[in-house]
């Protein structure tokens, strides 16, 4: 029976992944289901950052070419090392900014207004910080994003059907940003096919992969896409504001940046210090300013465990832990008002879980007493994201039932039905 402690140790005993758990700091006071926020804190990364702060000592200015990671290199270094995460090719992918500041340079590099083609086209589920950004730019441009930040309507509020993106690809459209995985339902779109339609029509497609990259695989370049965009302290486990990450084509090599900073040039170039740029020849170019190394430190640790493992392995475990987690929330919580808001079919959900519930603000506060740490997001939704690397079924069980007794004995009304300053 699926409902039984002893089913949920079977599956935790046949899990292959279950030793990488030792890997991490995990709390066994507390269950955490807020990876898709923040990832807990592995030795791996923690004796990389111990690491880097070691190369200083030892190297001090010496650091940017000597050591095991020299700084003037390791942006583009670890970059090659996410390329398998995302499907990229050597050279298209970069460890750098943060993530909305790599949107604006894909932005101000890829929005190129001609004629009637000014419009941005994005949707409106996606996570308020990249709608800030691309109305920034359209500003810049002198554009009202009232009239041209075109947003693509969800049917339910949590979701979005890929028939109505297409639609909005009209000739006005010059540049298209979307989500790879919507943060308020784990729903995840088909880049392959946005892409593809994106392309028939001479518009450039690039994706926010902040909820996706650790999550799922990727096949960027496969798929055509023009750039892509991440944060690394989510599923990769990379630590809180960790360096961004950003993708380019290798087909848009050789192209100006919108933006040009000191890290944007040729390597063998940068120290001529001369005042016409030499920009690098691949996704180096799209740096700005220079790398913040010990916010990049904990990746190179955390990067060990996805190349060691691979992502169709981390994969699978996902949605095991996500159908799981479903199908016990259907046959033990049926009667307490939920309702499952992500995608139940396997192909078409993210590495995360999103009940509504009209009292979600009290109940994330009645589970965080009870030692289970979720994610609200206003205004009824709780995320709860077991992650294939270090949570186990057993917690999924125990999640639920907490869950159950919370509901059965209407333990949440002793909280206020309000969110905290950080959801």
């Amino acid at each position: 029976m699926i409902n039984t402690y002893e089913y949920a140790k079977d599956l935790d005993r046949l899990d292959p992944l279950a030793p990488y758990r030792n890997e991490f700091y995990v709390n066994e006071n507390k269950i955490y289901f807020d990876g898709n926020s923040l990832g807990l804190l592995s030795k791996r990364a923690e004796q990389s950052l111990l690491g880097m702060i070691e190369a200083w000592k030892e190297h001090g200015i010496d650091g940017w070419t000597a050591g095991d990671h020299p700084w003037f290199y390791l942006s583009e270094n670890l970059g090659n090392q996410v390329a398998p995460l995302v499907g990229a090719d050597a050279g298209e992918v970069v460890v750098t900014g943060s993530t909305t500041v790599n949107l604006h340079q894909l932005a101000a590099t890829f929005y190129q207004p001609n004629g009637k083609r000014t419009k941005i086209l994005a949707d409106e589920l996606n996570f308020p910080s990249d709608i800030y950004a691309l109305q920034s730019q359209l500003k810049l441009k002198g554009f009202d994003s009232a009239t041209h930040l075109i947003q693509v309507k969800s049917p339910d509020g949590h979701t979005l059907y890929e028939e109505d993106i297409i639609s909005a690809m009209t000739d006005e459209i010059a540049l298209i940003v979307l989500p790879g995985i919507l943060y308020r339902s784990g729903q995840i779109l088909d880049m392959e096919l946005l892409t593809r339609e994106a392309h028939k029509r001479g518009i450039p497609i690039g994706f926010d992969l902040c909820h996706s990259i650790g999550s799922i695989p990727h096949r960027l370049t496969e798929w055509g896409a023009d750039f892509a965009f991440w944060c690394h302290y989510k599923h990769l486990n990379g630590g809180p504001g960790s360096t961004a990450g950003l993708y380019v084509n290798k087909k848009h090599f050789g192209k100006l940046p919108g933006l040009a900073g000191w890290f944007s040039s040729n390597k063998e170039k940068q120290f001529d210090m001369e005042h016409e740029l030499t920009p690098a020849d691949d996704a180096g170019s799209y740096q700005i300013g220079t790398p913040n190394i010990f916010s990049m430190a904990p990746i190179i640790g955390s990067l060990s465990m996805f190349n060691e493992i691979g992502m169709d392995k981390i994969r699978a475990k996902s949605l095991k832990l996500t159908r799981y987690l479903m199908e016990l929330i259907t046959t033990e919580l049926d009667g307490h008002g939920f309702i499952l808001r992500n995608p139940m079919d396997d192909d078409r959900r993210g590495g995360h879980i999103f009940l509504e519930h009209p009292e979600a603000p009290r109940i994330c506060k009645a589970l965080k007493a009870d030692g289970i740490i979720p994610d609200f997001r206003a205004p009824n939704g709780i995320r709860l994201a077991p992650v294939a690397l270090y949570n186990t079924f057993e917690e999924v069980w125990q999640t639920v039932q907490t869950l159950k007794t919370i509901m059965d004995e209407e333990k949440y009304k002793q909280f206020e039905n309000k969110r905290g300053v950080v959801a």
